[in-house]
């Protein structure tokens, strides 16, 4: 029950991931582009705060169970601070893309290696 629902956020977490990087990627740079943040940001960077404040002491108790290859506690820590930043910074033209794209690829790859020991 607990790892349907671990596996359940992690795949959400994954979607919002990809939705900052398509955001940011997308839209952020564009001349016209003009942010509203209580429309956009702050509803997406709550939405994104709530789920991963449900996963990481889900995910972190099951990383310290299983074990699994390649994950460590503090991943999950990291993952958590990394996505609450991306969910924030994905609306801001002064983001350097270097950074941003290294903090988006850190969270998938925990994501996705999440999942895939998990399943």
């Amino acid at each position: 029950m607990k790892q349907d629902k671990l596996l359940h956020l992690t795949k959400e977490l994954l979607e919002l991931n990809e939705e900052a990087r398509s955001q940011y990627a997308t839209r952020t740079h564009l001349d016209e582009y003009k942010v509203n943040f209580y429309e956009e940001v702050k509803p997406f960077a709550d939405r994104t705060l709530a789920l991963l404040k449900e996963w990481e002491p889900l995910a972190r108790e099951w990383v310290m169970e299983n074990k699994p290859k390649y994950l460590y506690p503090i991943q999950i820590k990291n993952t958590y601070e990394n996505l609450e930043m991306v969910s924030v910074v994905a609306w801001q033209k002064d983001t350097g893309p270097k950074k941003f794209n290294e903090r988006v690829q850190s969270v998938e790859f925990v994501l996705e290696k999440l999942l895939e020991q998990a399943e």
